[in-house]
């Protein structure tokens, strides 16, 4: 018997105590006889027992080399899986694929119809998960250019619903005809009652052999596996009526006076209605994938690069950093950049949901797939490929819509054992009908299994969660609220405490000139002279003064002789004057009198605002204040996030005057400050000790300690203020209102969930029963087969509905104009 080996790659070697470290790892690993380490290669070959399961080793191998620091490098490989009709299958699939020798995980989402593997670099191949998806009974579509293997599937099942129903219409007329009143005596005039058996068998095998032969094939393959699905449910319920019936037309003896009827109808019937549900469930899944497909059209193909001083069409895979592209009036951007020339306004809103196209000129960035306006520009291109900000929130929604968060898992497992118990339920009822059944005992046992295996089929619960999530992230990342993880709704929905940082996140971030009293002149005149002044100062107070004065429009002086006193203040001559600004000890020492503003500049500073005085000929000229100011929309959203029942903190690594200022401005109750980077993390963990569930704000990079340690991190912020990478959840603009929408969306699409799982799971406890027979010993009423397999469809339909309503979600937010180029409201990496 050949030895067992295991082959990955190996990242951090440096010298050759590295490889003797990893080979020691490698070595203690249970399961492994041998380890060798190339160091030249990277390369580590593990020799495994012979009773040791690859797969087994490979997890192991991954965890162990990163706690050495070694990690192992992986690949992704995504699967387009067909076949998958429920969470059974996604159980089969995922354990198929996780089987596979150097794979580390693979999560399948059935409502994308996909698998997402990640292995060991080198342990495996696309072929072998391509193998094991097709061993395991399912297909696995072509990445060539065409038709998705979604809408393949979708084509391939309506050619099959079309066959199925254009045999099944006379296969019921036939049948069903003959128990309409008068209807034996009609149809028995023209051939015997056994030829029309023959002809219902005859429209019969089409439908259940060519239309359904995918039932059939795939139901065999689970239950080889010893991992029964829908399909074997399907395989079963529709074989048993089909066979039964074949036995009837031909050896009517073996069967007790009675119980020798067709149910061949039953047979077509059960595989067209269970197509026909099939097919509407692939056209409402795609619907809601639609958001993804609507950020890859926004991809361009080409992009038109000044090369020689000409403007020359190249396909978008040609543009490489550094490249200069011209962009014409109505054109999309195909490429990130800096604008080197030209002015217009660009429509950011299919990126970011913004409404308002943002003005742009030279220094300002674009971004792919935005549109420009009325100008022509010329940009340099910074990133290209999967580098853009495009690519990445394509990227990241399609992770996000990958991922289970902890509901669907579970709700996986339990699919995963909801066949086969359905399974010894059917023998069960089988059982009891025929011990204690009334007569014709065998047909009635016959029927209520039938129907029971399936009423049964969890098509529904596997479709629950995943639909939502891919409505919800795909609506998200519409409205600029991006969702890295799909666990990351559930967080936000649950979550009870929202705790803001404050610079940046509650504040606009920099210093603004807030408060101006004058108290000899005009305002303008008065402001106009204080900035002459403050225009020499590289202080981010003076900044704040100058820019002031400048968003008035208003002419600033010029200054000289300028002079600094340090501690006290600044001075200079403006048009033949003498300006002093400063601190109020400053004008004390000047002997300047300040008892006119004295009131105004207490009440600025029990607001936590900075005072400046100034003075101009030794006479008093006014008092300004100057603060991070509060962002017009952070007393409204507070306000919002405590109605919503949550419990809103702040923190901070300022001192506590101006927390609590801020604090009693925007009713924020609990403040948490002088708190250092490290230290937020440490009080979100201890919010989360009190049983605290925490979604912690911040700007995404100086915050990415207690982001990452939150329940659920969100990072807002804009243009390159803002990393993809620092929270769960990022909010592509710098607006506050964007929390209440995303908690808004996480609320319902959660509650979407819940209402999906209490129908898909009611309907199974309460239908199963039913289709057993427990009414009939008090009604006489037993369900049939073919409303049982119209029922199971219906169920599945819901879920999908009432998945899509979350596709009429509208941010309640409205918001200003943007005019100033730098607040692109779009993330870049970091």
């Amino acid at each position: 018997m050949a030895e067992k080996t295991l082959n990955l790659e190996v990242t951090g070697l440096t010298c050759g105590s590295c490889v003797r470290r990893v080979e020691t790892v490698l070595q203690a690993l249970p399961g492994v006889a041998d380890a060798t380490v190339n160091l030249a290669t990277a390369r580590a070959e593990l020799t495994l027992n012979a009773d040791a399961e690859a797969s087994d080793v490979a997890s192991q191998a991954a965890t162990a080399l990163a706690e050495a620091g070694y990690p192992a490098a992986t690949t992704e490989i995504t699967l387009e899986v067909t076949g998958m009709t429920c969470g059974g299958c996604v159980s089969h699939v995922e354990k198929a694929l996780n089987a596979v020798p150097g794979v580390v995980s693979a999560q399948v989402n059935l409502g994308l119809s996909n698998a997402r593997v990640t292995s060991l670099t080198g342990a495996t191949s696309r072929q072998a998960l391509v193998t094991a998806v097709e061993d395991a009974g399912y297909g696995v579509g072509t990445s060539e250019a065409g038709p998705s293997a979604q809408d393949q599937e979708r084509i391939g099942l309506r050619r099959q619903l079309m066959l199925a129903a254009a045999f099944t219409v006379p296969l019921v007329i036939v049948a069903m005809g003959r128990h309409l009143p008068g209807g034996q005596e009609l149809y028995t005039q023209w051939l015997p009652e056994r030829a029309w058996i023959a002809i219902e068998w005859l429209l019969a095998t089409p439908v259940v052999f060519w239309a359904g032969r995918g039932f059939f094939q795939r139901g065999w393959k689970e239950m080889r596996h010893a991992a029964p699905a829908m399909s074997s449910l399907v395989m079963i319920g529709a074989g048993a009526a089909y066979f039964y019936s074949l036995l009837v037309l031909f050896v009517p003896g073996i069967f007790p006076p009675g119980t020798a009827g067709s149910y061949f109808e039953a047979s077509g019937v059960i595989i067209t209605l269970i197509l026909l549900g099939r097919y509407l469930e692939q056209i409402a899944r795609g619907r809601t994938s639609q958001a993804i497909r609507r950020l890859l059209r926004l991809q361009a193909r080409t992009a038109r690069v000044l090369r020689a001083g000409e403007a020359v069409e190249v396909n978008i895979d040609a543009v490489t950093a550094g490249d200069q592209v011209l962009v014409r009036p109505g054109e999309r951007i195909p490429v990130d950049g800096n604008i080197l020339e030209g002015q217009s306004r660009v429509d950011e809103s299919m990126i970011s949901g913004e409404p308002v196209p943002v003005a742009k000129q030279a220094g300002h960035e674009v971004v792919a797939g935005t549109v420009n306006g009325q100008g022509s520009l010329t940009f340099e291109a910074t990133r290209v490929g999967g580098e853009t900000v495009l690519a990445q929130i394509i990227d990241m929604v399609e992770r996000a819509q990958s991922e289970k968060p902890p509901i669907q898992q579970m709700a996986d497992r339990i699919a995963g054992v909801f066949v086969p118990i359905v399974l010894v339920v059917a023998l069960a009822t089988a059982a009891i009908w025929l011990t204690i059944g009334p007569d014709p005992v065998l047909s009635y046992a016959f029927v209520a299994t039938v129907s029971v295996l399936l009423i049964a089929c969890p098509c529904a619960m596997g479709l629950a969660t995943p639909t939502a999530v891919m409505v919800a992230t795909g609506k998200g990342a519409e409205n600029g609220m991006l969702l890295r993880r799909g666990a990351a709704l559930e967080a936000l929905a649950r979550a009870d405490t929202m705790v803001l940082d404050k610079t940046g996140t509650l504040t606009v971030g920099r210093p603004q000139l807030t408060h101006l009293e004058v108290a000899t002149g005009a305002e303008d005149e008065a402001l106009g002279l204080i900035a002459a002044v403050e225009s020499h100062s590289e202080h981010p107070l003076a900044t704040a003064i100058v820019e002031a004065a400048q968003s008035r429009g208003l002419t600033i002086p010029k200054a000289t002789d300028f002079d600094s006193v340090t501690g006290y203040g600044v001075e200079a001559r403006v048009d033949g004057r003498y300006v002093h600004v400063g601190a109020a000890h400053y004008m004390e020492w000047l002997g300047v009198d300040t008892r006119s503003v004295q009131a105004t500049a207490e009440a600025l500073a029990a607001d936590a605002m900075t005072t400046v005085y100034a003075a101009v000929d030794g006479q008093l000229l006014g008092v300004v204040a100057v603060a991070d100011p509060p962002r017009e929309e952070s007393a409204a959203v507070i306000a919002g996030l405590k109605a919503m029942g949550l419990r809103v903190a702040l923190v901070t690594g300022d001192q506590a005057a101006t927390a609590d200022a801020l604090a009693r401005r925007l009713g924020i109750d609990e403040v948490m400050a002088g708190v250092l980077p490290e230290g937020k993390a440490r009080e979100v963990q201890r919010l989360q000790g009190e049983g605290q569930r925490v979604a912690f704000v911040g700007d995404g990079i100086n915050d990415a300690p207690a982001l990452a340690r939150a329940d659920v991190g969100i990072a807002i912020g804009t243009g390159t203020d803002v990393a993809i990478e620092a929270g769960d959840a990022v909010l592509m603009r710098a607006d506050l209102n964007g929390l209440l929408d995303a908690v808004t969306l996480a609320r319902r699409a959660h509650r979407t969930i819940q209402g999906n799982f209490v129908w898909a799971y009611g309907y199974n406890v309460l239908l199963i029963p039913v289709a057993a027979g427990v009414l009939f010993p008090l009604t006489g009423w037993l369900l049939n087969p073919m409303a049982a397999a119209a029922a199971m469809s219906l169920s599945s339909l819901f879920v999908l509905t009432n998945s899509l309503r979350l596709r009429r979600f509208q941010p309640s937010r409205h918001r200003q104009e943007v005019t100033d180029g730098r607040s692109n409201p779009l993330p870049a990496r970091a």
